[in-house]
């Protein structure tokens, strides 16, 4: 079907949010005060548990409180998230905008207010709202006139509900496979804190667990190794990149030549291995898998090699991620730096209160089964994803 196209100032507006000082902040649904919501509320969802609320008088124009079907919209922030969008659902509450977002309202009587949430939420409509930003230092502004011109297909009201009613129901399925996932993630922690949290176990460091007094290491420093060593093929490099999902991940990748990997031997991967960052993003972890190929790693990780009769490595690695004594030590230990980072030195005295091997094994195999269920639910969620883009090109393009 042929598709007509409309400037979206023709059926929608922006209304800017108010402006206010530090100074005028109150204490959330006092007498007296509304929401304020703000960049960090344009989530995938509205963030509603990061409130800040004003004094309602602020509010000079009616039409700057939030309604149900409006969509909030980041107008000043870094390029990358200019356009970003959140649908306003119903409230408990009054609500309106901050500065640096702006409420996208539709004219009802010509335009869905859910087609317009999926169209402009559309990659395609995301790209061309950023590109109407303005930059400003590390600012970009967005030129809402410039916006307000971006043409948005108009089929008759009927067939934009259709339209808004099959991408919500795509959109419903992604988002329930989403949370699943999540859950999957907290079932993981509430078993892990049950089972290992204040049980008064044995309390030993790091450097107690290890299979031998060199079975830690960070990888070479300096001149060990130039970044203008690295090829296109040979022996693996491993970095934080690898890391920062706290799961391992192959990334972006690096190689040295087999010449150059018998100098740098001892920094030897080894499966099953735990690696932890501690330069940049500090803290995060994973488990060496067992089908590594021979690698090493970089100066910004530090790689543990445990005596596995006494600890076990998917252990250790939810005790860095999961138990409070872990995360306050590491987190304590990295602000105190001069630099924020780690050192082998910090990772070795890390205090592990540890169970019988025994126990240490039973939740291994727990946590297995509930990687692989993610490991799933995760290719199921890619392919909602790639349907629900594909549902969404179709919508605008009048071929749904």
């Amino acid at each position: 079907m042929s598709l007509e196209y409309q400037k979206l100032g023709d059926v929608a507006d922006f209304i800017r949010g108010i402006t206010y000082k530090p100074n005028d902040l109150v204490d959330n649904f006092s007498e007296g005060s509304i929401v304020c919501m703000r960049t960090a509320n344009v989530q995938v969802q509205l963030k509603q548990d990061d409130l800040l609320s004003v004094p309602a008088n602020l509010v000079k124009n009616k039409d700057k409180f939030l309604i149900e079907g409006d969509i909030l919209v980041s107008t000043a922030n870094s390029w990358n998230l200019v356009g970003k969008c959140c649908w306003i659902p119903k409230l408990e509450y009054s609500a309106t905008a901050g500065g640096f977002i702006s409420i996208l309202r539709a004219n009802q009587e010509k335009l869905d207010q859910r087609y317009l949430y999926h169209w402009f939420n559309s990659p395609n409509t995301q790209l061309l709202a950023r590109n109407c930003g303005r930059q400003t230092t590390n600012i970009s502004n967005m030129d809402l006139d410039r916006c307000l011109s971006i043409k948005i297909p108009l089929p008759p009201l009927a067939e934009q509900r259709r339209i808004a009613s099959i991408l919500d129901q795509a959109d419903e399925l992604r988002q329930k496979r989403q949370q699943a996932i999540e859950k999957l993630d907290q079932l993981l922690q509430a078993e892990f804190i049950s089972k290992f949290h204040q049980k008064n176990f044995p309390a030993f460091n790091v450097s107690d667990l290890l299979e031998n007094e060199k079975s830690m290491r960070t990888g070479p420093f300096g001149s060990q190794l130039l970044h203008s060593e690295f090829v296109d093929e040979g022996i693996h490099v491993l970095g934080i990149d690898n890391a920062v999902q706290n799961s391992f991940n192959w990334a972006k990748p690096r190689f040295i030549t087999e010449e150059k990997y018998k100098d740098l031997k001892r920094y030897t991967v080894k499966p099953r291995d735990v690696i932890i960052t501690i330069m940049g993003t500090c803290g995060k972890c994973a488990v060496v898998p067992e089908d590594i190929p021979t690698a090493i790693n970089t100066k910004h990780l530090c790689c543990i090699t445990l005596d596995q009769r006494k600890c076990n490595p998917e252990f250790l690695h939810s005790y860095f991620l999961l138990h409070p004594t872990a995360r306050n030590y590491l987190e304590s230990r990295a602000k105190g730096a001069i630099m924020s980072g780690l050192n082998m030195g910090i990772i070795k005295e890390l205090p592990v209160e540890l169970p019988p091997i025994e126990m240490q094994n039973e939740f291994s195999k727990l946590k297995q089964k509930v990687i692989l269920q993610k490991t799933l639910m995760i290719e199921e969620l890619s392919k909602l994803n790639e349907l629900f883009q594909s549902l969404q090109n179709q919508a605008f393009s009048g071929t749904l």
